[in-house]
């Protein structure tokens, strides 16, 4: 298995710091942002991405992927994200999300984003970047295992795949719901991303009671269990690219942290990862000494 980091929550410092950062905490790879709002705006990727790429090579980082929000083959710049990719050797991107926005329209959007995997199909198999649907709670098609399943279990693998997603799934299935989720798509994980949640309490007055919500937490503080996952995971004979997302930042982290409290936590996690997944031989990032360019 080979790690890398979201370069989400770090996008506030120049690329070049960002990259310093990620290597220190001892990271193959960079998962970029290529969306709007990301490290590369959409509208200028030909010229941006390949800088971004140089500046993060810099600092020995290779970019397996970019994160994107496309949905549509024919969205404005889908195939300018793609074939930029391509050209910089870069073989996987996650897609954007779907929701679905009001009860009685689940099938309905989800027979619509199966025409629209179709032509991001094609896309992929014309630049050689496959597309990945990621697994993410909440009221989007891509929540449920099954539906993943559905939208890509006829098509080549090469092209489209599957980027599960352990902690919202534990959030959506957190008996035994993530674990069928994984066996169900195990041939077809092309990627993983690693976070950890918890349920809060919160007062509702509509409810009566109290609602439970879920909040982004360290991994030696949430819900999902780890080694349970990695031994799935194994099983499952994954050896790709995991992405470690230190979302803790925001109303849906247990706590607002600065950029430098994500770089902190994120070390935090990796020693916890180290420890628990000693056992099973997994190897976990370790921080390298402060590097200089």
């Amino acid at each position: 298995m080979k790690w890398m980091m979201f370069i989400k929550h770090l996008q506030t410092l120049p690329l070049a710091d960002a990259g310093r950062a990620i290597r220190g905490l001892g990271f193959e790879g960079v998962d970029l942002t290529v969306r709007p709002g990301g490290s590369v705006p959409p509208e200028h990727v030909r010229q941006a991405l390949p800088e971004a790429i140089r500046t993060l090579h810099d600092w020995g980082l290779s970019v397996p992927m970019v994160t994107t929000a496309i949905t549509s083959a024919t969205e404005p710049h889908a195939r300018d994200i793609l074939e930029s990719a391509a050209a910089a050797g870069i073989r996987e991107a996650k897609l954007g999300y779907v929701p679905v926005k009001t009860f009685g329209t689940f099938q309905s959007t989800l027979e619509q984003f199966n025409r629209d995997l179709d032509g991001l199909e094609k896309l992929a198999k014309a630049t050689g970047v496959r597309v990945n649907l990621h697994l993410h709670s909440g009221m989007y098609l891509t929540s449920l295992a099954a539906a993943v399943w559905f939208l890509i279990k006829d098509r080549d693998p090469a092209a489209v795949g599957a980027y599960v997603d352990p902690g919202h799934m534990f959030v959506e299935g957190g008996r035994d719901g993530w674990r069928l989720g994984l066996d169900l798509l195990h041939s077809r994980i092309a990627l993983v991303a690693l976070k950890d949640l918890f349920w809060e309490q919160v007062p509702d007055e509509k409810l009566g009671k109290a609602r439970w919500v879920t909040r982004i937490a360290p991994f030696d503080r949430g819900a999902v269990p780890w080694p349970d996952v990695f031994d799935v995971l194994k099983k499952a004979n994954f050896d790709g690219w995991i992405s470690v997302h230190s979302e803790y930042q925001g109303s849906h982290s247990w706590r607002d942290l600065d950029v430098a409290g994500v770089i902190d936590q994120t070390a935090e996690d990796l020693a916890y990862l180290q420890r628990v997944l000693k056992p099973l031989g997994v190897t976990v990032p370790s921080p390298q000494p402060t590097q200089t360019r």
